[in-house]
C-alpha cells in the first residue's frame, strides 16, 4: 500500500516542503526481519530514525509492521537532514500498515523527533516551517508540544502539540483529540514588551559616555568603547538595549525565526520582543561568528539581527574571525557558500565593542601611570585592522570616576527618559529615508546619501575642516562625523547641521587622532 505523509526541510530560515512517501510490499520469502529501504538524499540522522521509530512503535503499544517498505523523501534531489522526519515515519508505516487512518493525513504536515518510549522532543525551525504549512495551503501541523506556541504564531492554520507518539495515532484515528493551540500574536508580542531589566539610571557620572551611548542608539551607530579596567565599559553597554526603541512585531517575526531555526527558543516562548543582546567570548570561531558549518547554523551575527552584538576586550578576538565582520556590517546580511549549500542570513546589528587603551590597560588613566612603551601601545591597537575600524562610527573613551564622585554622585536619568529622545529621533529618519530603499537610520548613509541630508552650514564646514587639520583625523573620519553630527542634530530636532553638532561628532573619533599612543 502507498501512503504520503506531508512534512517539510528547512533550507537557511526558509522551509520546502518534503513528501515522505511509503510504499509496503510482502516481505520475500526467507527474509526474517522486516527491512526499511531509505532514499531521497537522507543523511546519517534521517537513516538512523529507522531503529528509533521502530523502537517507539513498539514501546507505544502498537505492532511494527512485519512487510518490506521503501521510504522516498521527495524532491529526491533535496538532501534531508536532522531528527524532525522520524514522526512522520512512524505514522507513514502505520498508515501503511492500516493502523493509521490515511484520509486524517490529507492536508496534515507532521514533524517531531521520537524517543525510543514513543515521547516527542522538540525540533528546530518550526515557525520557518509553520509559515511554509500556511503559505501551501495545509489546515493541520503536528508537532512536539515544546515547539507548539513558536509554531502557533502563524494564523489561519490549526496547530496541534502533542508529547507522545500515541497521542498523535488516536487524534488521526478520531479516539482521543489533541488540543489546538491559539496563540494570540500581537497580545502575547505587546504582553512580552516589559521594560528592560537594566537601567541606565544605576550608572552615576561618566555623562559625555551615556550621551555617546544616546546618539548611538539614535543612528544605528556602531560604537567602541575605550578605557582602563574597571571603569564601566561592560555595565554602559549591557544598558544599551533599554534606550533602543522596542522591535516593532515584524522585526519580532524575522528575529524570532532566526531563533527558532538555530534552536535557541524555549518551550514556553512564541515570540522574541526584546531586543537581541549576543555577548560572544573572545575565543568564538569564525563559523560560530557568522554560521554554517557542516550543517548550517546562523552565527552570533545573525543572532543579533535587529539588537546588539557586544564584543568585550575587541583586541583579544581573532584577527580573522573579526576581518569576517567587515562584509556583513555594510551589507547587512551573509552569504554562506559552502559544498553542500549556499545561503543568505540576515545580519542588522549594531556593533558595540569595549577594549583596554594599551596592554597594561592604564594608558591615559587619571591616577594610574602607564608601563607601555608607545610601540607597544601602537602594536596592540594595530590587532584591530582600520577597514574594521573604519565600519565603526562612535569611538569614545572612557575615564573612570573617582570613588568620591561615585559615592556622592545622584542617580542618573532613566533609560526609559533617554529612550523618548532616540524613539523622536528615528522617527524623523524615518520620515527622512521613506523613498531610501534599505535605508532606516542614519548609520546606512551611502556616500550619495550624506551629500544629499547630512551637509552642514558654512559654519559647520569651516569648523569640520579645522577639525581635521587640527586633530589629524584620517581621510576616514569624514564622512563619519557628517553622519553622526546628522543624528546629533535629529536629537535636538534641528534640520541644519551647525558648528556645535560638528564639533560634538568629531568629538566621538579618539582613535582617528594622529597622537594617540604618544
Amino acid at each position: 500500500m502507498l501512503v504520503k505523509v506531508h512534512t517539510a526541510a528547512l533550507n537557511a530560515l526558509n522551509a520546502q516542503d518534503v513528501t515522505l512517501e511509503i510504499d509496503m510490499s510482502k516481505r520475500p520469502r526467507g527474509e526474517r526481519e522486516p527491512m526499511v529501504f531509505m532514499v531521497g538524499l537522507p543523511d546519517n540522522a534521517v537513516r538512523e530514525s529507522s531503529t528509533r521509530v521502530a523502537s517507539a512503535i513498539a514501546n507505544s503499544r502498537f505492532k511494527l509492521p512485519q512487510n518490506h517498505t521503501v521510504a522516498n523523501f521527495a524532491p529526491a534531489d533535496v538532501r534531508k537532514e536532522g531528527t524532525a522526519y522520524d514522526l512522520p515515519l512512524a505514522i507513514g508505516l502505520l498508515a501503511a500498515d492500516r493502523m493509521v487512518d490515511v484520509h486524517a493525513l490529507e492536508g496534515t504536515m507532521l514533524l517531531g523527533e521520537l524517543g525510543l518510549d514513543g515521547s516527542l522532543r522538540p525540533v528546530k525551525g518550526a515557525l520557518s516551517i509553520s509559515i511554509l504549512a500556511r503559505r501551501l495551503g495545509y489546515k493541520n501541523l503536528i508537532l512536539p508540544a515544546d515547539n507548539a506556541r513558536e509554531a502557533a504564531v502563524v494564523d489561519t492554520l490549526r496547530v496541534y502539540g502533542a508529547t507522545r507518539l500515541k497521542d498523535v495515532i488516536d487524534h488521526l484515528n478520531g479516539h482521543a483529540a489533541l488540543q489546538q493551540v491559539v496563540v494570540n500574536t500581537r497580545e502575547e508580542f505587546y504582553a512580552a514588551q516589559s521594560n528592560y531589566p537594566l537601567d541606565m539610571a544605576d550608572v552615576k557620572g561618566q555623562e559625555n559616555v551615556k550621551r555617546a551611548l544616546e546618539v548611538a542608539a539614535a543612528g544605528g551607530h556602531n560604537l567602541l568603547l575605550i578605557g582602563s579596567p574597571g571603569c564601566g565599559k561592560s555595565m554602559m553597554a549591557k544598558r544599551l538595549p533599554g534606550i533602543l526603541p522596542q522591535l516593532t512585531l515584524a522585526e519580532s517575526l524575522e528575529t524570532t525565526q532566526i531563533h527558532s531555526v538555530a534552536g535557541k527558543l524555549g518551550s514556553d516562548t512564541s515570540l522574541i520582543a526584546q531586543r537581541p543582546f549576543r555577548a560572544p567570548h573572545h575565543t568564538i570561531s569564525d563559523v560560530a561568528l557568522i554560521g554554517g558549518g557542516a550543517s548550517l547554523q546562523p552565527g552570533e551575527i545573525s543572532l543579533a539581527h535587529n539588537g546588539i552584538l557586544f564584543l568585550d576586550e575587541l583586541p583579544e578576538f581573532s584577527r580573522t574571525a573579526l576581518e569576517t565582520m567587515r562584509q556583513p556590517l555594510e551589507d547587512r546580511q551573509i552569504t554562506i557558500s559552502r559544498t553542500k549549500y549556499t545561503a543568505t542570513l540576515p545580519c542588522s546589528f549594531m556593533l558595540v565593542a569595549s577594549m583596554n587603551p594599551c596592554p597594561c590597560g592604564y594608558y591615559n588613566h587619571p591616577t594610574k601611570a602607564c608601563t607601555c612603551l608607545p610601540g607597544q601601545i601602537h602594536r596592540y591597537m594595530g590587532k584591530i585592522s582600520g577597514p574594521l575600524l573604519d565600519r565603526i562610527d562612535i569611538q569614545v573613551e572612557v575615564t573612570p570616576v573617582p570613588l568620591q564622585d561615585l559615592a556622592a554622585a545622584p542617580k542618573g536619568e532613566t533609560s526609559a527618559d533617554i529612550r523618548q529622545r532616540v524613539i523622536r529621533a528615528r522617527d524623523i529618519q524615518t520620515e527622512r529615508f521613506r523613498s531610501e530603499r534599505g535605508v532606516h537610520c542614519n548609520a546606512q548613509m551611502s556616500a550619495r546619501l550624506i551629500e544629499k541630508y547630512a551637509r552642514p552650514d558654512a559654519e559647520g564646514s569651516e569648523r569640520l575642516n579645522r577639525a581635521m587639520k587640527a586633530l589629524g583625523l584620517s581621510a576616514r573620519a569624514y564622512e563619519r562625523v557628517l553622519k553622526v553630527a546628522r543624528t546629533v542634530a535629529d536629537l535636538e530636532g534641528a534640520l541644519t547641521i551647525t558648528a556645535s553638532h560638528i564639533g560634538e561628532a568629531v568629538g566621538y573619533r579618539n582613535l582617528d587622532r594622529s597622537t594617540w599612543g604618544e
